[in-house]
């Protein structure tokens, strides 16, 4: 398994400073709005414990794409 399946948006095949910012602000966006409705969904007692794990992996793996999409624009990984 490739780790560009996982994460496509972090990588792109011409990366320019513009299009990093747009894509990290797009992610926070996402990842804000996903925030917001795991908050509804916890407010529910039977499901808060699911949902609130839930929402550390979705957490996690929008940070882990920022990470990526940052050590693709500066040519780490390729």
């Amino acid at each position: 398994m490739n780790i560009k399946n996982i994460f496509p948006f972090s990588f792109k095949e011409k990366r320019t400073f513009g299009s990093l910012l747009v894509n990290i602000i797009i992610q926070l966006i996402i990842a804000a709005i996903i925030g917001v409705l795991i908050g509804i969904l916890a407010k529910i007692p039977l499901v808060n414990l699911v949902v609130g794990i839930l929402g550390g992996i979705v957490d996690l793996y929008f940070i882990i794409g920022i990470i990526l999409s940052i050590l693709d624009y500066l040519k780490i990984i390729k």
